[in-house]
């Protein structure tokens, strides 16, 4: 048995900085970068045929593993639901080096009853964390999980044998959960991975609770998410950590579940069916609006059915229908009809007596009598819904069929099972939503891989009620485009100069305009600034400067990485404290971004920091210099040899300046500036 270890006083906590901005009434204040909600149309990945213990292999020993060596991406849709986020995949290794990463792994992926080791979303779950470990991160795992089989919870010292034999790792329990976190150095030598205390016991979990979340990520660098089956819930383990690590990423059992939603909102083969089981019709309804707009036919082979049999003036018993959805099924039938979209529904269904339950016979939808209930789908059911989705090139299948009695019976399952088995060995892509359905799928495949699945249905029917998963929305934002700098600039190669947060860019187009041998490149959250930017841009004939709308914090090491020439200087100007939340008040830059900075620029290279709020400007020189990995100084000729303290800036030294700036000028207030360079070595 794994013995658990009590955390200890230590001090190991990372700086959790942010940019946090509010509206001016009057002025449009220069914004910090935020998240940018366009999605890339990533190229076809290649089936992987099978995921043996090989292919976990990390590079490192001198092996790539087939999930690292091909491009592990998904086609793209464009959706307003699932922005582009950092996935572990594409974050640097480097950056991962010694690093405290904290995943919030699936319990039902790696801990459920029937946990199948064979399976692409137990080997991805399983291999986020074997990734990690092996590329030489500090691993802290965290979860929910419940004993189904009685009612005593299972022991987190049990668990951690459980995750130690499938990882092939000492996974050591830790008490840590009623104290304060702090991670100590010590607790890694007695393991490789370390597991916290079962979440189910924390009522401040499903409470968003912020001290509970402070508490999970004390002494975390990293948050790495891959529980997906709660991407749809507000948790303190995925949402509130994610604000306090200074980077958040997407592990790969998350990112091929994402992968999954994203291909089943996109439009690239017809015809398109949405197969449908299990019930409750009105909370679904958005969802099945949804699909009505997307697919070529719906067919209901659940409960879900005798309502839209009721829209459709069959007579159905009183107890088969869901209360106060008749309105929301004849809105879905007037959509179909609308679209011209075929809607299915079982003509005849296999019942069992309530008297005689093992007694079946089948009856027509219409006339089932007193006393009996449907059980399964009939024959001319199959039959009718086997000819449509025969003709079909893609399906999607949300929900089992299951009626209130059917538990013993699963012919219409495994029926329909078959038959998408044979139809995804050719040229139809199907995708088949929810655990019941995964099982039944299972059961009749020789291969699971010719399936795209994804084991939480609850989330994906949110995402198809167009509803914000918050366990995605929290998660860090990549910029997912290949830039073509040849055609954003006359001269590619060009020293590059970049604002970050560049407002309506009259700073920057000043500067493209006055100094033609460099490129200026503006990084802003907001989408219809950089448009009018970039007509202004086009309008004046501006052949050295461009903008771009993103996130710079998780963006722009891969942005500036991309250029061909040097970054020679780097300006954040004014950037909006939250003033209404005095504990992020002062978090005006995250440790990615500035150490992304130091690590990018040129030699002698420059950064311009300015604000009309003293404690912004003095909180700005303080990330720079306690993060700038020991590259980044203060420009000796602004400091005060009398009081050996940094004195400011009087004047602006390119001659340009900002609308904001120029306000507060006017209004006689002071700007605080500085300039840190970038040298060989700061002693």
């Amino acid at each position: 048995m794994v013995q658990a270890l009590n955390l200890h006083s230590g001090v190991l906590l990372s700086n959790k900085l942010s940019f946090y901005h509010c509206p001016s009434k009057f002025l449009q204040r220069k914004k910090s970068c935020s998240y940018v909600r366009n999605d890339a149309v990533y190229q076809k990945r290649r089936r992987a045929q099978s995921f043996s213990a090989d292919c976990l292999a990390v590079a490192g020993d001198g092996k790539r593993s087939s999930l690292e060596s091909e491009p592990y991406v998904c086609d793209g849709v464009e959706s307003e639901i699932l922005p582009h986020i950092q996935t572990l995949r594409r974050f640097p290794k480097e950056e991962l080096v010694a690093k405290v990463i904290l995943v919030r792994f699936d319990s039902a992926i790696l801990l459920g009853e029937e946990v199948d080791h064979s399976s692409r979303s137990f080997v991805h779950a399983i291999f986020t964390i074997k990734y990690l470990h092996e590329v030489g991160a500090k691993v802290i795992l965290v979860s929910d999980w419940r004993n189904k089989i009685n009612s005593d919870v299972l022991a987190t010292e049990y668990v951690a044998d459980v995750l130690s034999s499938a990882l092939q790792y000492k996974v050591v329990a830790v008490r840590c959960l009623s104290c304060k976190i702090s991670v100590d150095k010590e607790l890694f030598e007695k393991a490789d991975i370390l597991l916290l205390e079962n979440l189910s016991e924390f009522k401040e979990e499903v409470a968003n609770c912020s001290k509970f979340a402070h508490l999970l990520s004390s002494g975390v660098d990293i948050f790495v998410n891959d529980s997906f089956s709660q991407s749809h819930k507000i948790l303190a383990s995925t949402v509130g950590v994610a604000r306090l690590c200074y980077a958040c990423l997407a592990g790969f059992y998350f990112e091929e579940s994402l992968c999954q939603l994203r291909n089943a909102a996109k439009l690239d083969k017809k015809p398109y069916v949405a197969i449908i089981g299990g019930g409750n019709l009105y909370s679904k309804a958005a969802a099945l609006h949804f699909l009505a707009s997307r697919c070529d036919g719906l067919i209901f082979v659940g409960m879900m059915s005798f309502q839209i049999m009721h829209a459709l003036k069959f007579f159905v018993p009183s107890h088969l229908l869901e209360k106060g959805a008749n309105e929301a099924a004849a809105d879905l039938i007037q959509i179909a009809r609308d679209k011209n979209i075929t809607v299915l529904y079982p003509k005849d269904f296999w019942c069992a007596s309530n008297n005689l339950p093992k007694q079946l016979k089948i009856f027509p939808a219409h006339g089932i009598p007193d006393g009996w209930e449907p059980v399964d789908i009939g024959p001319k059911s199959e039959e009718e819904f086997n000819s449509i989705i025969t003709k079909c090139k893609k399906i999607i299948w949300l929900g089992p069929v299951k009626f209130r009695f059917s538990s013993d019976y699963t012919f219409g399952a495994s029926k329909l099972a078959r038959r998408l088995f044979k139809l995804s060995q050719g040229t139809c892509k199907v995708t088949v939503v929810g655990s019941m359905v995964r099982r039944a799928i299972t059961k009749e495949s020789s291969s699971v891989f010719s399936f795209n699945m994804v084991e939480s249905a609850s989330a994906v029917w949110e995402f198809l009620k167009g509803r914000k998963l918050p366990g995605v929305e929290a998660l860090d934002r990549a910029y997912p485009f290949e830039i073509d700098w040849s055609a954003a600039y006359h001269d590619p190669a060009q020293p590059l100069v970049v604002d970050i947060g560049s407002g309506n860019g009259l700073f920057l187009l000043g500067m493209a305009k006055k100094r033609k041998g460099c490129n200026f490149l503006g990084l802003e959250i907001n989408e219809k600034l950089v448009k009018r930017c970039l007509d202004s841009v086009q309008l004046s004939g501006i052949k050295n400067g461009h903008f771009i709308a993103t996130n710079a914090t998780s963006t722009f090491r891969s942005i500036v990485a991309s250029y061909p020439g040097k970054l020679i200087l780097v300006s954040v100007q004014c950037p909006n404290p939250d003033f209404n939340k005095p504990e992020h008040r002062w978090r005006m830059l995250q440790r990615s971004l500035v150490e992304a900075v130091a690590d990018l620029l040129v030699h002698n290279g420059k950064v311009f920091l300015q604000s009309d709020i003293k404690e912004v400007a003095v909180r700005m020189k303080e990330q720079f210099l306690k993060h700038g990995k020991g590259k980044l100084a203060v420009v000796q000729d602004q400091c005060d040899t009398r009081t050996n303290q940094g004195a400011w800036l009087e004047e602006n030294p390119f001659g340009v300046r900002s609308d904001w700036e120029q306000h507060v000028i006017d209004r006689g207030a002071p700007m605080y500036r500085l300039i840190l360079s970038k040298q060989s070595s700061v002693l």
